[in-house]
């Protein structure tokens, strides 16, 4: 693939890990309001105007910024690229990013990385998924396809709406179990192992950013998982009130099918 000039919003986590596996292949520039966050930028451009941006003339832009902030950032970018720069997100929840892209008349492509940067380990990634939306800019869908295969990983093709639809079982159920978890965890002196991974998940996810957490439980396919989460827990809780050991039998045999 051609050497482009690609712009990357954010020197977070994941907007250096773009910046990082992107700059010895194309010329990379990142954006960031706070100097301090590109310190340890290396081969990268590193701007803090949009005058900066305009100058730039950047072929592709990665927005790598919190949720809360994608669409701002956008909306203040745009102005400053050429009409045929692709802007790109790689936000977990789509929620209105397909109508947002469509009003601004640019090219566009979508991508979820799903491989944190919570939990993953970015220096292994072929047991990691990411996810292209298969709607918008063809040049823009074949760059991260062949990006995400180069590292290894498991690449997925869905459209914004199968994305949602994924992401609001993926996302909603274990982030609503550790919601859980955490309401009635109490505080442990010698805490076991199993306790010890439950509480390293829960601090993992609560560090989230709240607007994250607010899109996944208000995704309108949400209710219904944790729905189902709340009808688990009552047969749950009959099994442990009758004492009923073939019906636990039962149960444990349903769960471990589903596991495997």
């Amino acid at each position: 693939m051609k050497k482009m000039k690609i712009l990357i919003l954010g020197a977070g986590k994941m907007g250096s890990f773009f910046a990082d596996v992107l700059s010895f292949d194309h010329e990379t520039a990142v954006y960031e309001v706070d100097p301090k966050r590109m310190r340890f930028l290396y081969n990268t451009l590193r701007f803090t105007t949009m005058e900066e941006i305009r100058e730039f003339r950047p072929d592709l832009v990665i927005n790598c910024v919190t949720l809360k902030y994608t669409l701002d950032v956008f909306r203040q970018v745009i102005p400053y690229l050429w009409q045929d720069c692709i802007i790109s997100d790689i936000a977990s929840v789509k929620t209105g990013m397909k109508e947002f892209y469509e009003s601004t008349g640019m090219h566009y492509v979508s991508t979820h990385p799903m491989f944190g940067p919570t939990f993953a380990n970015l220096g292994a990634l072929s047991t990691e998924n990411a996810i292209v939306i298969s709607e918008g800019d063809y040049l823009g869908r074949v760059f991260f396809l062949d990006l995400y295969r180069r590292l290894g990983l498991n690449v997925h093709e869905y459209t914004f709406e199968e994305h949602d639809e994924a992401m609001a079982y993926s996302l909603s159920v274990p982030f609503v179990s550790t919601f859980v978890f955490s309401a009635v965890m109490k505080h442990q002196d010698a805490p076991g192992t199993t306790f010890k991974r439950h509480l390293k998940i829960a601090r993992g996810v609560l560090s989230e950013d709240d607007t994250l957490l607010r899109e996944i439980l208000f995704n309108p396919r949400t209710k219904s998982h944790v729905e189902g989460i709340r009808a688990e827990l009552k047969e749950l809780i009959q099994i442990i009130d009758d004492r009923d050991e073939e019906a636990l039998g039962e149960y444990l045999t349903k769960i471990r099918k589903n596991i495997k």
